[in-house]
């Protein structure tokens, strides 16, 4: 009879950083969006698959909002450089984004649409990314 050795299964341990995205100043006047890329790095002691979640943040997953006091600029979150995979959780239309390996570094783009008639000011918003490994 043979000995049969297992190796311990090894759960694995990710981390994850952020890039945030920088839009720059608004130009109301101009017909194009305004664009910007922030990255998502996912880092796992082992290969291991995992997926991406972001949340809405201010405003819904057809239309995030940055906010200024009472005053709304609105933009969204997309999986590809086209911009037309909006990445949320999965609902109202969204997409997560699944990847594996060591060391993974996403992008995320954004768009500020072009047409909006914003009230001076600087505009935030606060999105939670979630690491499911």
């Amino acid at each position: 009879m043979g000995m049969l050795a297992i190796a311990p299964l090894h759960a694995a341990t990710c981390s994850l950083s952020v890039q945030p995205l920088a839009f720059g100043n608004y130009d109301f006047q101009s017909s194009q969006d305004l664009e910007s890329v922030g990255h998502v790095i996912v880092t796992c002691d082992v290969s291991s698959s995992f997926t991406i979640a972001l949340s809405p943040g201010n405003g819904s997953f057809a239309v995030r909002s940055m906010q200024n006091g009472a005053h709304q600029l609105f933009y969204n979150l997309y999986t590809d450089p086209t911009r037309t995979m909006v990445w949320g959780d999965g609902s109202g239309g969204s997409t997560v984004v699944g990847d594996s390996g060591i060391e993974v570094d996403r992008a995320v783009y954004g768009s500020v649409p072009a047409g909006q008639n914003p009230y001076i000011g600087v505009y935030n918003d606060a999105i939670t990314v979630t690491l499911s490994f």
